[in-house]
Parts: structure tokens; C-alpha cells; sequence
């Protein structure tokens, strides 16, 4: 091979060595110039905000039929009063009707599942919150059932217990303007310092009140100095335990049972109920039974 050959030969590996280079380079940012704008326009579609909703197509009205299904008792096919529920399976009655089907059942109204065989009353409680519920949701319901607990005692001449004056006086202060009534700030004051002192020293003197004898019915525990006391219709069962436990020192109120009428009572029982279902017509004082707790199979 010649000189001049040589040097051809050369010059054309250099000059195709730098044409490569530059088509790798051209070839190399034209792909990163299009992966940019593919990566810049996908994160603007990913990070772009969503254009305003109108407000009106966030909220849609429901109907009170279409929840009816979960305010009402199956049993009454009304609105849960006293709402009541099944701690076994979380189903929800109104208190009076569910306590007249166990009387005769042990069973769910609504799952047929067994509560307890021969305790089911223990095992259901009051449901403040599902109660609370249905009263806002159902206009007026409230009202007329407080009304209709008024008449009743005032049809028997009977006083009007507190609880339901109370419930009354909460409602009014909830919603000031009910009825078209605006109050101004001289007559809040005026009813609050009138209701103030009533509320302070009344102790729930003004409810009904219910005689009862707390009679010891095991020999693993003492009777009561005292047994013979007198309180509002309104306490529970719970009560009664913490007050027989803080009298004989014990640990826990839990540790204990009272009966009526050889009957474990549920700690959520009121003693107006207790006196309704249990007692019915017997004379006064309501005997009831307390001894340490037993495990229930």
C-alpha cells in the first residue's frame, strides 16, 4: 500500500468515526429531548389539579323512606324508642317491645340467634348513640314522645318524673328559636340563674322514687347495715353495684349479681323497669338479692 493510499484509508476511518459520533450524539439528544416532553407531559397529567365541582353535584338528598329500614323495630315497625340493642348480634328494638319478646324467647327477632338460654335479658343494653340518631333524623319524634309521657302521668294524677323534665329543659336550650320563639340575653339570664339552683340541690329528689330492700343471699358476703333504701326510679343496676360494693369494701362492683325474683338483672335495668316487668303488683319495697358473681355457661 502506497502513501497516498495509506493516508485515504486514514482520513476515511476518521472522517466515518466522527459521522457516527455525531449521528450518536444528534441520535442521542433527539431521544432525550422526546423522553422530556413524554416525562414532562405525563406529570402534568398525573399532577394536574381537577377542575372545580359544582357543590350541588357533591351532596345529594336522601329520603327518610330509604333509611327507614335502619330507624325502625322490626318488632312494632316503628321508630326505635328506647333503643335497645342485642349485645350478641348488635340487632336494635325499642326496649319495650324487646323485653316483651324475651319474655317468652331467647332468640334474635331479627337473626334467630340464640342471646342466652335462660338469661337473654342480661345481655342486651340501651343504645344512647342510635337513639340519639333517630331523633334527628325523624322531625319531631322527640317531642311527641315526651308529650306522650307527660299525659300518661299526668292523665293518673301522677307527677311528672324529673328525667322527662329534664330532657324537656335540654331541648329547649338546644334549639332557643323552636316554635318561632327568639330569646334575648336578659331572659337566658333570667332562666338561668331560675333553673340554676333547682339543678344544683334537686339530686333527682323531684323523680319518682322506688323503695327497695337489698337482702345478701350467699354466706361469701355480709349484709348491709342498712339495707333498706330509697332512690330515684331512674338508677340502674349498675348503680345498686357500686353502691353495695363501696358499703362492703369490695374491689370491684363487677363481682357482683342482683337478682329479682331469683332473675339475674342487667346492669343497664332501670328500677322503673325492674318494678314493671319484675315486680308488676306487688307491694312496696322491691326485694332485691345480691351475691358474688357467677360465670353463666
Amino acid at each position: 500500500m502506497t502513501l497516498k493510499q495509506m493516508s485515504w484509508t486514514v482520513d476515511r476511518s476518521l472522517s466515518f468515526s466522527i459521522f457516527s459520533k455525531l449521528n450518536w450524539e444528534v441520535t442521542l439528544r433527539m431521544y432525550k429531548i422526546n423522553k422530556t416532553e413524554q416525562l414532562e407531559f405525563g406529570l402534568s397529567v398525573f399532577f394536574c389539579p381537577s377542575p372545580p365541582q359544582n357543590p350541588e353535584t357533591l351532596t345529594r338528598k336522601i329520603k327518610l323512606w330509604d333509611i327507614n329500614a335502619h330507624i325502625t323495630c322490626r318488632l312494632c315497625e316503628g321508630y326505635l324508642i328506647d333503643a335497645t340493642t342485642v349485645t350478641e348480634c348488635l340487632h336494635t328494638f325499642c326496649r319495650s317491645c324487646l323485653v316483651k319478646y324475651l319474655e317468652e324467647n331467647n332468640t334474635c327477632p331479627t337473626c334467630r340467634i340464640v342471646i342466652h338460654q335462660s338469661h337473654p335479658l342480661q345481655y342486651i343494653g340501651h343504645d344512647r348513640t342510635m337513639q340519639d340518631i333517630v331523633y334527628k333524623l325523624v322531625p319531631g319524634l322527640q317531642e311527641a314522645e315526651i308529650k306522650k309521657q307527660r299525659d300518661f302521668y299526668q292523665k293518673l294524677g301522677m307527677e311528672v318524673p324529673g328525667d322527662i323534665k329534664g330532657e324537656l329543659c335540654s331541648m329547649k336550650h338546644l334549639d332557643p328559636q323552636r316554635n318561632g320563639e327568639v330569646k334575648t340575653e336578659n331572659t337566658d339570664k333570667k332562666e338561668t340563674a331560675e333553673e340554676k339552683p333547682e339543678e344544683d340541690n334537686d339530686y333527682h329528689r323531684s323523680d319518682e322514687q322506688v323503695s327497695i330492700c337489698l337482702e345478701c343471699n350467699s354466706s361469701k358476703l355480709r349484709d348491709l347495715k342498712r339495707k333498706w333504701i330509697r332512690c330515684s326510679a331512674q338508677a340502674t343496676v349498675l348503680h345498686l353495684k357500686k353502691f353495695i360494693a363501696k358499703k362492703l369494701n369490695l374491689t370491684s362492683f363487677n363481682e357482683l349479681d342482683i337478682l329479682c325474683n331469683e332473675e339475674i338483672l342487667g346492669k343497664d335495668h332501670t328500677l322503673k323497669f325492674v318494678v314493671v316487668t319484675r315486680w308488676r303488683f306487688k307491694k312496696s319495697p322491691l326485694l332485691l338479692h345480691y351475691r358474688p358473681k357467677m360465670d353463666l355457661l
